[in-house]
Protein backbone atom coordinates (compact mmCIF):
# COMPACT_ATOMS: atom_id res chain seq x y z
CA UNK A 1 0.00 0.00 0.00
CA UNK A 2 2.58 2.22 -1.12
CA UNK A 3 -0.01 4.88 -2.47
CA UNK A 4 -2.83 4.11 0.02
CA UNK A 5 -5.10 7.05 0.23
CA UNK A 6 -3.10 9.47 -2.48
CA UNK A 7 -5.42 10.92 -5.09
CA UNK A 8 -3.85 10.66 -8.39
CA UNK A 9 -4.95 11.61 -11.82
CA UNK A 10 -3.73 10.45 -14.60
CA UNK A 11 -4.43 11.43 -18.48
CA UNK A 12 -4.39 9.18 -20.73
CA UNK A 13 -5.40 6.32 -18.95
CA UNK A 14 -7.31 4.34 -21.89
CA UNK A 15 -3.80 3.67 -23.38
CA UNK A 16 -1.96 1.38 -22.63
CA UNK A 17 0.73 2.86 -20.29
CA UNK A 18 -2.12 4.89 -19.06
CA UNK A 19 -4.33 2.18 -17.86
CA UNK A 20 -1.30 0.37 -16.56
CA UNK A 21 -0.52 2.78 -13.98
CA UNK A 22 -4.21 3.02 -12.99
CA UNK A 23 -4.29 -0.12 -12.38
CA UNK A 24 -0.92 -0.04 -10.39
CA UNK A 25 -1.99 3.12 -8.54
CA UNK A 26 -5.16 1.32 -7.17
CA UNK A 27 -3.32 -1.92 -6.36
CA UNK A 28 -1.27 0.14 -4.11
CA UNK A 29 -4.24 1.56 -2.60
CA UNK A 30 -4.57 4.88 -4.15
CA UNK A 31 -7.89 6.71 -5.60
CA UNK A 32 -7.17 6.58 -9.47
CA UNK A 33 -8.99 9.60 -11.13
CA UNK A 34 -8.62 8.01 -14.63
CA UNK A 35 -9.44 9.99 -17.52
CA UNK A 36 -8.56 10.30 -21.59
CA UNK A 37 -10.42 12.17 -24.63
CA UNK A 38 -13.55 11.56 -25.39
CA UNK A 39 -13.13 9.87 -28.16
CA UNK A 40 -11.49 6.75 -26.21
CA UNK A 41 -13.36 5.81 -23.72
CA UNK A 42 -15.29 3.39 -25.26
CA UNK A 43 -15.01 -0.16 -24.14
CA UNK A 44 -12.42 1.36 -21.29
CA UNK A 45 -14.38 0.66 -18.35
CA UNK A 46 -11.40 1.62 -16.19
CA UNK A 47 -11.79 5.32 -17.32
CA UNK A 48 -15.15 7.33 -16.03
CA UNK A 49 -13.75 10.54 -16.32
CA UNK A 50 -13.49 12.68 -19.93
CA UNK A 51 -10.77 14.79 -20.25
CA UNK A 52 -9.30 16.44 -23.78
CA UNK A 53 -5.90 17.85 -22.30
CA UNK A 54 -5.61 20.45 -24.89
CA UNK A 55 -8.61 21.98 -23.94
CA UNK A 56 -7.88 24.55 -21.01
CA UNK A 57 -12.07 24.06 -19.90
CA UNK A 58 -11.33 19.94 -19.55
CA UNK A 59 -8.75 21.08 -17.32
CA UNK A 60 -10.30 23.83 -15.23
CA UNK A 61 -13.61 21.06 -14.67
CA UNK A 62 -11.28 18.42 -13.69
CA UNK A 63 -9.45 19.81 -10.79
CA UNK A 64 -12.64 21.66 -9.90
CA UNK A 65 -14.65 17.89 -9.63
CA UNK A 66 -11.73 16.35 -7.88
CA UNK A 67 -11.93 19.47 -5.45
CA UNK A 68 -14.87 18.79 -4.97
CA UNK A 69 -15.02 15.24 -4.04
CA UNK A 70 -11.63 14.45 -2.87
CA UNK A 71 -10.68 18.17 -1.17
CA UNK A 72 -6.70 17.43 -2.64
CA UNK A 73 -4.78 16.23 -4.89
CA UNK A 74 -1.94 14.05 -4.42
CA UNK A 75 -0.26 13.10 -7.63
CA UNK A 76 -1.08 13.65 -11.75
CA UNK A 77 0.30 11.55 -14.28
CA UNK A 78 0.40 13.92 -17.51
CA UNK A 79 0.58 9.77 -19.34
CA UNK A 80 -1.35 11.50 -22.79
CA UNK A 81 0.70 11.84 -25.77
CA UNK A 82 0.82 11.11 -29.67
CA UNK A 83 3.58 10.65 -32.28
CA UNK A 84 4.28 11.62 -35.41
CA UNK A 85 6.41 10.30 -37.72
CA UNK A 86 8.08 12.41 -40.00
CA UNK A 87 11.33 14.81 -41.13
CA UNK A 88 11.58 17.99 -40.61
CA UNK A 89 10.48 18.23 -44.47
CA UNK A 90 7.83 16.06 -44.26
CA UNK A 91 5.93 17.55 -41.42
CA UNK A 92 3.48 19.82 -42.35
CA UNK A 93 2.51 22.72 -39.78
CA UNK A 94 -0.96 20.93 -39.09
CA UNK A 95 0.81 17.86 -37.60
CA UNK A 96 3.24 19.90 -36.05
CA UNK A 97 0.56 21.95 -34.12
CA UNK A 98 -1.28 18.48 -33.18
CA UNK A 99 1.70 17.43 -31.67
CA UNK A 100 3.40 20.16 -29.63
CA UNK A 101 -0.59 20.40 -28.60
CA UNK A 102 -1.49 17.02 -27.32
CA UNK A 103 2.30 16.58 -25.57
CA UNK A 104 3.63 19.74 -24.33
CA UNK A 105 0.51 21.88 -24.00
CA UNK A 106 -1.82 19.03 -22.33
CA UNK A 107 1.47 18.66 -20.15
CA UNK A 108 2.34 22.48 -19.08
CA UNK A 109 -1.79 23.16 -18.31
CA UNK A 110 -1.38 19.48 -16.08
CA UNK A 111 1.08 20.94 -14.45
CA UNK A 112 -0.67 24.68 -14.05
CA UNK A 113 -3.93 23.57 -13.10
CA UNK A 114 -2.98 20.88 -11.18
CA UNK A 115 -0.32 23.01 -8.92
CA UNK A 116 -3.11 25.16 -7.24
CA UNK A 117 -5.00 22.50 -6.00
CA UNK A 118 -1.53 20.51 -5.14
CA UNK A 119 0.16 22.83 -2.96
CA UNK A 120 -2.20 22.75 -0.16
CA UNK A 121 -0.86 19.08 1.03
CA UNK A 122 2.31 18.79 -1.24
CA UNK A 123 2.82 16.08 -3.89
CA UNK A 124 4.44 14.47 -7.13
CA UNK A 125 3.74 15.34 -10.33
CA UNK A 126 5.33 12.72 -13.01
CA UNK A 127 5.33 13.55 -16.61
CA UNK A 128 5.66 10.96 -19.49
CA UNK A 129 8.33 12.43 -21.87
CA UNK A 130 10.53 9.58 -23.83
CA UNK A 131 14.02 8.85 -25.12
CA UNK A 132 13.15 10.88 -28.10
CA UNK A 133 13.43 13.76 -25.59
CA UNK A 134 16.79 13.14 -24.54
CA UNK A 135 18.03 11.79 -28.16
CA UNK A 136 17.23 13.03 -31.84
CA UNK A 137 15.75 10.77 -34.80
CA UNK A 138 15.50 12.21 -38.22
CA UNK A 139 12.17 11.23 -38.95
CA UNK A 140 10.59 12.10 -35.55
CA UNK A 141 11.17 15.99 -35.52
CA UNK A 142 7.66 16.91 -33.91
CA UNK A 143 7.80 14.07 -31.42
CA UNK A 144 11.66 15.12 -30.51
CA UNK A 145 10.29 18.93 -29.99
CA UNK A 146 7.59 18.41 -27.75
CA UNK A 147 9.30 15.12 -25.30
CA UNK A 148 12.18 17.52 -25.36
CA UNK A 149 10.09 20.53 -24.43
CA UNK A 150 8.58 17.99 -21.52
CA UNK A 151 11.66 17.60 -20.35
CA UNK A 152 13.00 20.78 -19.38
CA UNK A 153 9.51 22.07 -18.63
CA UNK A 154 8.96 19.15 -15.64
CA UNK A 155 12.34 20.91 -14.36
CA UNK A 156 11.30 24.47 -14.35
CA UNK A 157 7.84 23.11 -12.59
CA UNK A 158 10.21 20.80 -9.89
CA UNK A 159 11.88 24.20 -9.46
CA UNK A 160 9.56 26.53 -8.75
CA UNK A 161 7.07 23.19 -6.74
CA UNK A 162 10.12 22.86 -4.55
CA UNK A 163 9.51 26.75 -3.36
CA UNK A 164 6.05 25.26 -2.27
CA UNK A 165 5.27 24.77 1.72
CA UNK A 166 4.65 21.55 1.44
CA UNK A 167 6.36 21.24 -1.81
CA UNK A 168 5.46 19.71 -4.66
CA UNK A 169 7.73 17.40 -6.82
CA UNK A 170 7.50 16.95 -10.35
CA UNK A 171 9.66 14.27 -12.62
CA UNK A 172 10.40 13.12 -16.18
CA UNK A 173 9.79 9.65 -17.15
CA UNK A 174 11.95 8.80 -20.82
CA UNK A 175 10.76 5.30 -21.98
CA UNK A 176 12.25 3.77 -25.06
CA UNK A 177 10.03 0.55 -26.94
CA UNK A 178 7.20 0.04 -24.90
CA UNK A 179 5.10 -2.85 -25.84
CA UNK A 180 1.66 -1.86 -27.18
CA UNK A 181 -0.01 0.36 -29.87
CA UNK A 182 2.64 3.07 -29.94
CA UNK A 183 4.87 0.73 -31.17
CA UNK A 184 2.58 -1.35 -33.25
CA UNK A 185 1.56 1.57 -35.39
CA UNK A 186 4.95 2.19 -35.79
CA UNK A 187 6.12 -1.12 -37.07
CA UNK A 188 3.03 -1.35 -38.99
CA UNK A 189 4.56 1.57 -41.94
CA UNK A 190 7.34 -0.78 -43.24
CA UNK A 191 7.05 -3.69 -45.53
CA UNK A 192 8.13 -6.41 -42.51
CA UNK A 193 6.65 -5.51 -39.31
CA UNK A 194 8.33 -8.84 -38.47
CA UNK A 195 12.11 -7.99 -39.06
CA UNK A 196 11.43 -4.27 -37.88
CA UNK A 197 10.52 -5.30 -34.05
CA UNK A 198 13.40 -7.44 -34.28
CA UNK A 199 15.82 -4.16 -35.33
CA UNK A 200 14.11 -2.19 -32.73
CA UNK A 201 14.82 -4.99 -30.01
CA UNK A 202 18.19 -5.63 -31.25
CA UNK A 203 19.01 -1.36 -30.65
CA UNK A 204 18.25 -2.11 -27.13
CA UNK A 205 21.24 -3.44 -25.21
CA UNK A 206 18.69 -5.29 -22.77
CA UNK A 207 17.17 -7.14 -26.44
CA UNK A 208 13.99 -6.52 -25.44
CA UNK A 209 10.76 -3.45 -25.24
CA UNK A 210 9.98 -3.21 -22.09
CA UNK A 211 6.09 -3.44 -20.93
CA UNK A 212 3.69 -1.05 -19.59
CA UNK A 213 3.81 -2.41 -16.07
CA UNK A 214 7.27 -1.62 -15.67
CA UNK A 215 6.50 1.99 -16.36
CA UNK A 216 3.67 1.93 -14.09
CA UNK A 217 5.82 0.58 -11.44
CA UNK A 218 8.56 3.62 -11.69
CA UNK A 219 5.47 5.83 -11.67
CA UNK A 220 4.32 4.27 -8.29
CA UNK A 221 7.88 5.09 -7.24
CA UNK A 222 7.88 8.60 -8.10
CA UNK A 223 4.12 8.95 -6.78
CA UNK A 224 4.96 7.77 -3.29
CA UNK A 225 6.85 9.21 -0.20
CA UNK A 226 9.86 6.93 -1.05
CA UNK A 227 10.87 9.16 -3.57
CA UNK A 228 10.61 12.37 -1.62
CA UNK A 229 14.01 13.70 -2.13
CA UNK A 230 13.39 13.07 -6.00
CA UNK A 231 12.30 16.30 -8.04
CA UNK A 232 13.42 17.94 -10.85
CA UNK A 233 15.23 14.23 -12.38
CA UNK A 234 15.04 12.68 -15.75
CA UNK A 235 14.70 8.85 -15.38
CA UNK A 236 15.43 6.76 -18.17
CA UNK A 237 13.52 3.32 -18.83
CA UNK A 238 14.97 2.14 -21.59
CA UNK A 239 16.84 -1.03 -21.48
CA UNK A 240 20.57 0.96 -21.40
CA UNK A 241 19.62 2.79 -25.23
CA UNK A 242 21.02 5.72 -23.97
CA UNK A 243 23.75 4.71 -22.14
CA UNK A 244 25.52 3.24 -25.97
Amino acid sequence: MRLKDKIVLITGAAGAIGSAIADAVREQGGGAVASDFAGRLAGHGGVAHTLDVTAEADWLRAIAAIEQSHGRLDGLVNAAGIIAVGSVEDTDLATWRRVMAVNLDGTFLGCKHAMRLMRRSGGSIVNMSSVSGLVGGHNLAAYNASKGGVRLLTKSVALHGARCEPPVRCNSLHPAFIEGPLVDGLVARVRDPATARERMAAMVPLHRFGTPAEVAALCVYLLSDESAFVTGAELTLDGGLTAQ
